[in-house]
């Protein structure tokens, strides 16, 4: 038979000592790994703590009365670039957190400054921070302020310079030259004077590190619009001709590029030079200016052939007589 033998004191404080270790939060627990089958480590715990090392929160039962003594139950030494948090001189008190983190090599380059330090910075910002480095407003860092220090690895900080400026462009003034047949041949009047146009644009530039400048166009407007300056002109020579049309189409065998190395198509006509010179400019009623800028076999004394971008618009077109008139 078994029975109930008397209570004594060290009972009663190894129950204390194990219903203070497993009451959290205000209610009570089944045991953890911490103490399961070590009744003789249950005797000696005082506190229970949270421990976080390195990122990793733990349950800890431990008999340490300060932080220095806790660590050191754990065989760890902290040096002057660790972290602890509180510090390894406080009391410790049942739930009290405790922060640890190793210091770890890390490579800085700001400023064209390299530095090789140890930090236990939590992250990227609380490294620059702890090294008195001020970011503005435009500057970046690699890796970002929220990452991890990267262990044996580099924080670069790049400094960057931003400015905007309005600057007013002049436009161009575009020059259109029209034929008056009623003007004697090789005469030229200036009809409108015309104008230069005026454009704002808001410029960006970016300076990276004392580096090279970039600008960019941010915003535009014309402020004053430009106006073209007509110059009228007589023909150099009128020819009655006959108009074929052509497309730079073709089965096989043909590249669409003229005679005098320009794309064929529309403006670009086919003469032949023995009439009218090669980068004559031209005007046909009907059709338009254009550029004598071809050759071709069938094409010979006053032929001209017209070039088209679609086979439809050169089938419409047909054969036909035209007045060619030579403007230079």
């Amino acid at each position: 038979m078994i029975g109930r033998g008397p209570l004594r004191r060290s009972h009663v404080l190894a129950v204390s000592v194990l219903t203070a270790g497993l009451v959290w939060a205000g209610f009570a627990t089944y045991p953890s790994p911490v103490y399961a089958g070590n009744t003789a480590s249950l005797a000696s715990v005082s506190h229970v703590v949270l421990f976080s090392e390195n990122g990793a929160t733990t349950t800890q039962a431990t008999a340490a009365t300060t932080v220095g003594e806790f660590l050191r139950e754990r065989g760890i030494v902290a040096n002057d670039g660790d972290y602890v948090s509180p510090s390894i001189d406080t009391p410790l008190s049942d739930r009290m957190s405790i922060e640890y983190r190793a210091a770890i090599p890390v490579t800085i380059l700001a400023d064209k400054h390299r530095a090789t330090i140890m930090t236990a910075a939590s992250n990227v910002a609380a490294l620059l921070q702890a090294e008195n480095i001020t970011l503005g407003k435009y500057d970046k860092v690699t890796p970002s302020l929220d990452s991890d220090v990267p262990a044996n690895g580099l924080v670069h900080v790049i400094r960057v310079l931003h400015w905007e400026r309005l600057e007013n462009r002049a436009m161009r003034m575009p020059v259109v030259h029209l034929l008056n047949v009623a003007m004697a041949p090789g005469a030229s009047k200036v009809t409108s004077q015309g104008r230069a146009g005026m454009r704002q644009v808001l410029v960006a530039f970016e300076q990276y590190d004392a580096g090279s400048i970039t600008a960019k166009i941010v915003a535009s407007r014309i402020v004053t619009k430009p106006k073209p300056r007509i110059i009228e002109a007589g023909a150099l020579a009128a020819m009655r001709m006959i108009a074929t049309a052509y497309t730079p189409y073709c089965g096989g065998g043909c590249s669409g590029i003229t005679a005098t190395g320009r794309p064929a198509g529309r403006g670009i006509v086919a003469v032949d030079p023995r009439v009218i010179p090669l980068g004559s400019r031209l005007y046909i009623p009907g059709y338009g200016y254009a550029i004598a800028g071809d050759t071709g076999g069938a094409i010979i004394g006053y032929r001209i052939d017209l070039g088209y971008t679609s086979d439809r618009d050169a089938i419409q077109f047909g054969r036909r007589a035209v007045t060619v008139y030579r403007l230079k």
